[in-house]
């Protein structure tokens, strides 16, 4: 099992508790990587929103690219595995950025490709919000696109989305950057069957990551295409010395003080995404639907539940705490020798 973290480009993960001491700040981020890479954390998830679907959208959310890049040139050895939503990133530019970054670090960069679904956050910076299908047919071409920009010269491609000819991008990557996605939605798996490297499922039961990882692997083999490379998961995880210290802390994050500032992006989440489960109130008290693999609990007893995950196919777990730099050293010293 491999054990990434989500960069925290929002400060808190918690929609309920106001005093976190995980920051919004470039520098708490920057320590953070250095810290986690040291500890053996082999991969960061930069997520990209422009609003904060955290503790709503007045209050400050950071740049993934932006953070991205400073983190390309102060690491090294960790992934660094930024989201990337087309509708906010003409095409051809992000296929040379992702060039640079990865000369930066040498080949340690990689994209979550991401179809959007925050309406609102595309109303404010003027982004055209497309239909779910549309943003998923849209995803697929725009990746078949960057990889034909990092691969050849000149470049052409003639699509439903986008024309090139004889077009350049130089130099090419260091490596060609892995693709990442996660989608739920028939439409939504069809098309990262196609154009992913990874699937990276929202946090579930067992039986659910069991059931989604059989499905992805027989999508790959049915379209005749190379398995993928890995699965990974989201996951909020509470590991305390005794269970009891575990759930105190599970009582705290998920107590809802105020429905109205808890329900910011709620309602435009589950109206624009084809889930198939249905998400509770609890469990929007995290993001990516964190606590619902339940890795609550004490060493010994997340480390168990991390070993039945790994069994029916989980290779990498990406995971959300707080505060994020003693947590994550917690975990890293008494969690991941147990697995």
């Amino acid at each position: 099992m491999k054990f990434g973290y989500w960069s925290p480009v929002f400060g808190s993960w918690l929609r309920n508790v106001d005093d976190d001491s995980t920051l919004c700040s470039w520098e708490y981020i920057r320590d953070l990587a250095v810290k986690a890479e040291n500890l053996g954390y082999t991969l960061t998830l930069v997520p990209e929103l422009y609003l904060n679907d955290i503790k709503g959208e007045r209050a400050p959310a950071l740049d993934a690219w932006a953070i991205a890049n400073g983190l390309a040139a102060v690491t090294k050895k960790i992934e660094i595995l930024a989201a990337l939503r087309p509708q906010y990133h003409q095409v051809a530019l992000t296929a040379k950025q992702i060039a640079t970054i990865s000369q930066i670090c040498n080949g340690r960069f990689s994209i979550n490709m991401v179809s959007a679904w925050w309406e609102e956050e595309a109303r404010q910076y003027g982004i055209n919000f497309d239909a779910h299908d549309d943003r998923y047919t849209l995803t697929r071409e725009y990746t078949d696109v960057l990889r034909k920009f990092w691969e050849q010269s000149p470049m052409n491609h003639n699509g439903n989305y986008f024309n090139f000819s004889d077009s350049y991008n130089e130099p090419k990557p260091h490596t060609t950057p892995l693709v990442y996605a996660g989608g739920e939605s028939e439409i939504g798996r069809n098309a990262i069957t196609h154009f992913a490297d990874f699937y990276l499922l929202h946090g579930g039961t067992l039986e659910e990551a069991e059931i989604k990882i059989a499905d992805m692997k027989e999508r790959k083999e049915r379209a005749g295409l190379s398995p993928f490379k890995g699965f990974g998961m989201a996951v909020y995880m509470i590991v305390r010395d005794s269970e009891e210290e575990a759930q105190k802390e599970l009582k705290r994050i998920t107590t809802i003080k105020n429905y109205e500032d808890y329900e910011n992006s709620y309602k435009n989440f589950t109206g624009n995404s084809q889930l198939d489960v249905e998400i509770s109130k609890l469990e929007y008290s995290v993001s990516n639907r964190g606590l619902r693999p339940g890795l609550i609990g004490t060493p010994e007893q997340v480390a168990q539940k991390i070993k039945a995950y790994k069994k029916v196919g989980v290779d990498l777990l990406i995971i959300q705490c707080a505060n994020m730099q003693e947590e994550l050293e917690y975990i890293a010293k008494k969690v991941m020798p147990l697995v």
